[in-house]
């Protein structure tokens, strides 16, 4: 019989993972809203060297691309919160349509993921 779920010590590098890319995610949603927040101001506030880099990546960027990019990010945190919840719960890296275990893989490279891939090539939603 198949193991249902992802050991102890499995679930503890996926939550590794998952803090990482949660760290990361949550300077780049502060890069992305600082960008959105200094594009109103114009004061002499804004010299320090790290908003100059800031300035110069988010210059690119317009502030309603801005916006969107960090909306997306906010909604990543909350797929890699909710992934952790999971971990705790030990039901992380269970398919939710069909029950099985997600490839390690696949988890490897999208840890909030919640369908095996043949859930999500066959459509389910």
């Amino acid at each position: 019989m198949e193991n249902t779920r992802y050991s102890d010590e499995d679930l503890a590098e996926f939550k590794e993972i998952i803090l990482a890319k949660l760290k990361k995610a949550k300077s780049d949603y502060d890069m992305l809203r600082s960008s959105v927040t200094h594009a109103e101001s114009n004061g002499t506030d804004d010299t320090s060297p790290t908003f100059k880099v800031l300035e110069e990546g988010a210059a690119t960027l317009s502030k309603e691309e801005s916006s969107r990019l960090a909306q997306r990010q906010l909604k990543f945190i909350h797929h890699l919160e909710a992934a952790l919840i999971r971990i705790e719960n030990k039901t992380y890296g269970i398919c939710r349509e069909t029950g099985k275990k997600i490839a390690k893989d696949r988890l490897k490279i999208v840890p909030h993921a919640t369908l095996s891939m043949e859930a999500k090539n066959s459509g389910v939603k």
